[in-house]
């Protein structure tokens, strides 16, 4: 399984509460949360992102609440993959849980740039920067994590 598209970069600690606002949380419609995805933080984000894309990140990416609506935002504005240094671990499960592929990297999150095209083979964690024409090792899925995202979730995976 892989992902490739172009990155869009924020720092550390990018909470729930900027990746989706909680004023918009009374809606459970992917595509509404979609429209309003990252609007504190990158206002222009829905405007410039493209079915495929990738978000990088730095420390602590999703911290703040258990909701699931975050990871659910972003899958559905056409993000791919997140690639972080590390994440809250509550995003981090709800992230498999519905299907949208996260990647830890600490080189890939310090070095890789706004705009950069990137590949990320989820098998071996391997992570390419097209542009820069570098790579690195992210941490692989387990197998039945990769079942789970390849399944668009863990209800698809059940009930497949």
């Amino acid at each position: 399984m892989k992902a490739q598209g172009i990155v869009h970069k924020y720092g550390d600690n990018v909470d729930t509460d900027v990746i989706i606002p909680a004023r918009y949380l009374n809606s459970t419609s992917p595509l509404e949360l979609a429209g309003k995805c990252m609007e504190d933080i990158d206002p222009d984000f829905v405007k410039r992102v493209k079915k495929g894309d990738i978000i990088v990140a730095n420390k602590n990416f999703g911290c703040g609440s258990s909701r699931e609506h975050a990871p659910i935002a972003i899958k559905a504005s056409g993000i791919s993959c997140v690639i972080a240094e590390s994440f809250a671990r509550i995003f981090y499960r709800n992230s498999i849980n519905i299907g949208l592929p996260i990647i830890e990297c600490k080189e890939a999150a310090d070095e890789i740039e706004a705009g950069d095209e990137v590949e990320i083979d989820f098998d071996s964690g391997m992570i390419y920067d097209l542009t820069k024409k570098t790579e690195y090792k992210g941490q692989p899925f387990p197998e039945f994590m990769q079942k789970i995202i390849k399944a668009e979730g863990l209800i698809n995976y059940i009930n497949s």
